[in-house]
């Protein structure tokens, strides 16, 4: 490795970072991460801080996972790389398959399709959702419904059906059919409504009413997260997934799950579906599938789904949908070993338990400091902080205090991420109630800094 020196010359200068401005980042260098080890990670000067970001909410089981490492590294040696297009396969994804069917089952979701990561999978289950009504004889089936914070992913289908204009307003026009609903967001939404039950009800009925105005018969399938997370993290009332569900079976329309944050326990349940008791037509998920140590994805599709592509004889279900990286034996290799550790450590009783600890001291937090608009928590490791210039207008609060907050906890011990005037926290799942209280002394600090 090159020396510090190198590193901090040559930091952003030949490389632009994902989700930021190449002039910001010459102008504010990033922090340069050189080391990880339990839920710890440490910079190039030596530096160490509990990660409450998880990565990228996807290191659930930290950066000292042996298990993961140690079956990457075995593959290596034994088949590096070859391809599942048809014609194809490699034993460790036929063994993944069986394994995520079994996970899966309390989900109704029986089938795997292998992609690179959450991008790629959101993609690929949008494609198959106008496939799927293609083959069944209702090709006029093409527009999807989304939620406005919904994130999923920067693939161009992806960005259409995001409901963030961040990542929508330089990359228009988007692909035309893609239509959204009010978010069940307390703090902000058009209602005036602050009653999560009571905001969850006028969502699911301008759901409704966008359903009768685009005609039932032209929708392919309704995305959401079931728990929002890089749009802020807004908690849903525990009605409003299943009036999802409820709604979309009533009129024909896919339900596709965007687990790619929510999957493997973060919720405090094996997948946010399940925590609302809900069984969606297809779920993307990635991420925590190999604790982050391979990039890597699956979409996982139900029996009714997958009985209209098996049983077809028309030829209109050959799947035209596919990466060079689908089905990766190193990754199917590092996923296997990462859902049997995951199980094993039953991190969802761990998420579920430190969650309510950090939520409860968010929620102190948002007592003592007026900064602090709305705290948003209460599904395992999954928090946020929206911080505001005045409590009374929610005016957000400007860059610069956001940042100098972020800096001082830093320097006090733990990574956070900003996102726009949100403070968001996605720790590691098998971190202790003592890395909890880092978070939170950390937040302290930053906080008492501006």
């Amino acid at each position: 490795m090159k020396d510090s020196n190198f590193l901090k010359e040559n930091n952003a200068r030949h490389l632009w970072h994902p989700m930021a401005h190449p002039a910001d980042s010459l102008a504010n260098p990033p922090d340069i991460i050189v080391g990880g080890e339990g839920v710890s990670i440490a910079d190039v000067d030596g530096h160490t801080v509990v990660d409450g970001v998880g990565g990228l909410w996807n290191v659930n089981l930290g950066y000292s996972c042996q298990p993961v490492k140690d079956a990457i590294s075995a593959q290596l040696d034994r088949l590096p790389y070859y391809s599942t297009f048809r014609g194809t396969t490699n034993d460790l994804v036929i063994e993944l398959s069986w394994m995520l069917r079994e996970f899966f089952e309390p989900d109704g979701l029986s089938r795997a399709f292998f992609t690179s990561g959450g991008s790629d999978g959101v993609e690929i289950a949008l494609r198959l959702a106008r496939q799927y009504h293609k083959v069944r004889g209702e090709a006029g089936r093409v527009k999807f419904l989304s939620l406005k914070k919904g994130y999923h992913g920067t693939h161009t289908l992806g960005a259409s059906v995001n409901g963030n204009p961040n990542f929508r307003t330089q990359y228009e026009p988007l692909m035309p059919g893609c239509h959204h609903i009010p978010s069940p967001y307390t703090y902000r939404n058009p209602f005036g409504e602050t009653n999560p039950e009571k905001l969850a009800q006028l969502c699911l009925a301008a759901l409704e009413d966008e359903i009768r105005f685009q005609d039932p018969s032209t929708i392919a399938a309704m995305i959401m997260e079931p728990v929002l997370g890089a749009g802020g993290v807004i908690p849903p009332h525990e009605s409003f997934m299943p009036g999802v569900r409820e709604i979309c079976s009533r009129h024909g329309i896919l339900l596709i799950a965007d687990e790619v944050i929510t999957a493997y326990g973060r919720t405090g349940a094996w997948s946010g579906s399940r925590r609302f008791g809900v069984k969606p037509d297809m779920a993307v998920t990635a991420k925590a599938i190999t604790n982050g140590y391979f990039p890597f994805g699956a979409v996982m599709i139900s029996d009714a789904v997958s009985d209209v592509f098996e049983n077809d004889t028309s030829g209109k279900a050959a799947i035209g949908s596919g990466y060079t990286y689908s089905g990766h034996p190193v990754g199917a290799a590092a996923a296997i070993a990462c859902l049997k550790e995951t199980e094993r450590l039953n991190v969802k009783e761990n998420a579920a338990a430190r969650g309510a600890q950090l939520y409860a001291g968010l929620q102190k937090l948002g007592s003592e400091f007026d900064l602090i608009g709305d705290v948003r928590g209460g599904y395992g490791l999954m928090c946020a902080l929206e911080l505001v210039s005045d409590r009374n207008t929610k005016a957000p609060i400007d860059k610069a205090t956001i940042n100098t907050i972020q800096r001082a906890a830093y320097d006090a011990g733990a990574m956070v991420r900003v996102s726009g005037n949100n403070i968001i926290l996605s720790p590691p799942l098998v971190l202790s109630e003592d890395d909890v209280n880092t978070i939170l002394s950390a937040l302290r600090s930053g906080f008492e800094a501006v």
